[in-house]
C-alpha cells in the first residue's frame, strides 16, 4: 500500500462495485485496490495492515476496530430446485423443523435456536456445502448475496422472513485516521462532493514550479503584479 492508493477488503458475496465506482468517479488518479479476504480473516487483515479498511459480516471480533453499519442483508434457505420449499415465494423458520441443515466451518449467520436438524458433517466452506446441497444432503442457510455468488442451475434459494439479518460494516482501524481513508468514510456516510469533512489530500503534491506560478496569480489577483527577476525599479535616477 502506497500514499496515493487505499486498499479495501472485502468478503465473499460482498458488494463493493458501489464504493469502488464513486472512489473512481471522485478520484481517478488514485488507485483503489479491491482485496479479497475470507470471512473469518477480515477482521485480522485490517489489524494486520493488510488492507486499510473493509466491507466484513457482522458479527465479528471487532476488538481494536471501528465498525460503521452499512446495511442488512436477506437470510436465504438454498435448496435443490425440485425441493418441496420451492412451491413457496418465501418461507418462514417453521417450514424448515425437521430439514437436514448443513453448517459449513465459515457459517456466517448468527442465529441463536436455528431451526432444522444440523447435519454431523461440517463442509470447510460454504462453497463446499453448496455442492452437498446438490447432492440432497441438506438445505444451507447463507445471505442472499452468497446464494447468488453460488449460483447453479440445479439449486434455487428462498427468502426465510423470520430469520435474522445479516449486518455488513466498514470496518477500520480505531483512532485518527489517513487522509485516503477519511475519504473513503466519508463516500460509505454519503458525504457529497466538496463536503469539508470529507475532503482530503489526495492529488499528487505540487511542483516548486506550479507553487511559484501559483504565488504569482495570486499576488496579481491582489493587484499586486509580480517582477521579474533581474528587472531594475524605474523612476529613480
Amino acid at each position: 500500500m502506497t500514499p496515493q492508493s487505499l486498499t479495501l477488503g472485502y468478503v465473499p458475496g460482498g458488494t463493493p462495485a458501489k464504493w469502488a465506482r464513486i472512489w473512481a468517479e471522485r478520484h481517478p488518479g488514485v488507485p483503489l485496490q479491491l482485496h479479497a479476504v475470507a470471512a473469518a480473516d477480515a477482521a485480522d487483515a485490517v489489524r494486520d495492515g493488510i488492507v486499510d479498511v473493509a466491507l466484513l459480516r457482522l458479527p465479528s471480533d471487532t476488538s481494536g476496530l471501528a465498525t460503521i453499519p452499512l446495511y442488512e442483508e436477506t437470510t436465504v434457505a438454498v435448496v435443490p430446485t425440485d425441493h418441496l420449499l420451492t412451491a413457496l415465494d418465501e418461507i418462514t423458520a417453521a417450514d424448515l423443523d425437521g430439514e437436514p441443515i448443513l453448517l459449513p466451518l465459515d457459517h456466517v449467520v448468527a442465529w441463536t435456536d436455528a431451526p432444522g436438524e444440523p447435519v454431523e458433517h461440517r463442509p470447510e466452506t460454504t462453497g463446499d456445502a453448496i455442492e452437498l446441497v446438490a447432492a440432497g444432503m441438506g438445505a444451507l442457510v447463507v445471505p442472499q448475496s452468497l446464494a447468488r455468488l453460488h449460483h447453479r442451475k440445479d439449486l434455487t434459494y428462498r427468502p426465510i422472513v423470520d430469520a435474522p439479518t445479516c449486518p455488513v460494516a466498514l470496518a477500520f482501524p480505531d483512532g485518527p485516521q489517513p487522509a485516503l481513508v477519511e475519504e473513503f468514510i466519508g463516500i460509505v456516510r454519503g458525504r457529497k462532493p466538496g463536503s469539508s469533512r470529507g475532503q482530503a489530500q489526495v492529488t499528487p503534491k505540487r511542483t516548486a514550479r506550479e507553487k511559484t506560478l501559483a504565488k504569482q496569480a495570486a499576488r496579481a489577483a491582489a493587484g499586486k503584479v509580480a517582477r521579474k527577476p533581474g528587472s531594475a525599479k524605474r523612476g529613480r535616477r
